[in-house]
């Protein structure tokens, strides 16, 4: 996520869209879907790696599953926002944080020891993503699990001839993986699941599965009325059934994969 400063910054911003009704949904079908592979990576508690794991909202969730959830950022005002969190959550005694680059990572976490690993909006920040996903898979068993989440590049036009109803802009997005996030005022690269995939079979993943992440809510301008908890309760129901679905997962804002590290 950006650079430290910056992430340190936007803070307020940053929990004010986590608590909003897309952010709700992002985590929520995220931890849905990666709940769907957990079963067969080991008995009892899992070990995750949670990069470039900002205030551990992924990682506190799978804590209070049991698991024990290390989170590495490199922004300290993050690591801090996940020690409160797993503090709050009650779950300390889960969460590791460790502030170092996911690109220089401590010997002692890139050694091949952990059940799950997750590379959550990474992706759109770095220049070698080839390099990127080998890093990720490198910390996990044989046979562990990766996930990865990204802005999904086939979204990018939609959104902005939907919510800006600018179809100038969202023609030249049809040419262009270039986009910028005010939050942290960074620029990003967007990505496909079909070209992350195929990076990922180049590295000998197998088990590739790709889900959508926000296939509707992002598409329905009347942002006041997801707060509503009747329409919220009904708009995730719809989110988790189309999460697996042709065509909705496609065009959903997120895209997000998992895949085995090859066990041989």
């Amino acid at each position: 996520m950006a650079d430290a400063s910056k992430s340190d910054t936007a803070m307020a911003t940053w929990r004010e869209w986590q608590e909003a009704p897309w952010g709700r949904l992002r985590y929520v079908i995220a931890e849905a879907n990666l709940v769907r592979h957990l079963d067969g990576l080991g008995d009892g508690q899992l070990r995750v790696l949670d990069l470039a794991g900002g205030d551990g909202a992924d990682a506190v969730r799978l804590a209070a599953r049991g698991h024990h959830v290390t989170v590495v950022d490199h922004a300290p005002a993050m690591l801090a926002a996940a020690t409160e969190r797993a503090s709050a959550a009650g779950v300390t005694d889960l969460i590791a944080c460790v502030r170092a680059d996911v690109a220089d990572l401590p010997t002692d976490l890139a050694a091949g020891r952990f059940d799950v690993v997750l590379c959550h909006n990474l992706l759109p920040y770095v220049h070698d993503v080839p390099a990127t996903l080998a890093r990720a898979l490198a910390p996990l068993k044989r046979g562990g699990l990766l996930s990865v989440m990204a802005i999904n590049r086939h979204s990018a036009a939609l959104n902005l001839a939907v919510r800006e109803t600018d179809p100038a802009a969202a023609l030249a997005a049809l040419d262009t993986d270039r986009s910028r996030t005010l939050m942290f005022d960074a620029a990003l690269t967007l990505h496909t699941a079909e070209e992350i995939t195929h990076l990922l079979h180049g590295l000998g993943c197998q088990d590739v599965r790709h889900y959508g992440i926000r296939s509707f809510c992002d598409y329905i301008t009347d942002d006041a009325r997801k707060y509503d908890p009747a329409f919220y309760a009904d708009l995730e129901r719809l989110e988790l059934a189309a999460t697996d679905r042709p065509p909705y997962m496609h065009t959903a804002r997120l895209f997000q994969l998992t895949a085995r590290k090859q066990d041989s």
